[in-house]
């Protein structure tokens, strides 16, 4: 057992983990972070992503003892008023909701490393996320919405 310490969604906590304990895990037990989720287990599907430090880590593969000193936001970590968050509401980009917050995470990492993506670099980011319902184009289409909605309110706060 060892000890580290993580900050999640704003909440700084020390706790003893494993050597071989998942992230998946420990945010799940010690955090109550229900949007990481395990769909395959090899991280392949992307249920289970959450940012670190802004990168995207899919934790279903990640040993938490690696994070000491991480700060992690997940889904369950974003303000009420998520722009991205609503855009996927909005455009109705879910059905059965499971892999949402993993999309939504890969979503915020792509719109602060590229704030006005085109068509083909939103495909290409989300190419490790699997919707088994099929809302690709939702999800697309809320992505891009997000992106506009982004440069809008950045336009209005720098005006």
């Amino acid at each position: 057992m060892r000890e580290i310490e993580l900050k999640v969604n704003g909440l700084r906590r020390k706790l003893g983990v494993g050597d071989d304990e998942l992230l998946l895990d420990v945010l799940r037990r010690e955090f109550g972070t229900t949007s990481v989720r395990e769909g395959c287990g090899v991280g392949a599907c992307g249920a289970c992503t959450a940012l670190v430090g802004g990168k995207s880590v899919s934790t279903c593969l990640s040993r938490a003892a690696r994070f000491d000193g991480a700060e992690i936001t997940t889904a369950d970590g974003l303000p009420d008023d998520d722009e991205v968050v609503d855009e996927f509401v909005a455009n109705r980009a879910m059905q059965c909701g499971y892999c949402i917050p993993g999309f939504v995470m890969m979503a915020h990492e792509l719109l602060g490393e590229n704030p006005q993506p085109t068509d083909e670099q939103v495909v290409e980011h989300l190419e490790g996320n699997i919707c088994r319902c099929g809302t690709y184009s939702e999800i697309h289409a809320a992505i891009k919405a997000a992106a506009t909605r982004r440069a809008a309110r950045n336009e209005r706060a720098t005006a």
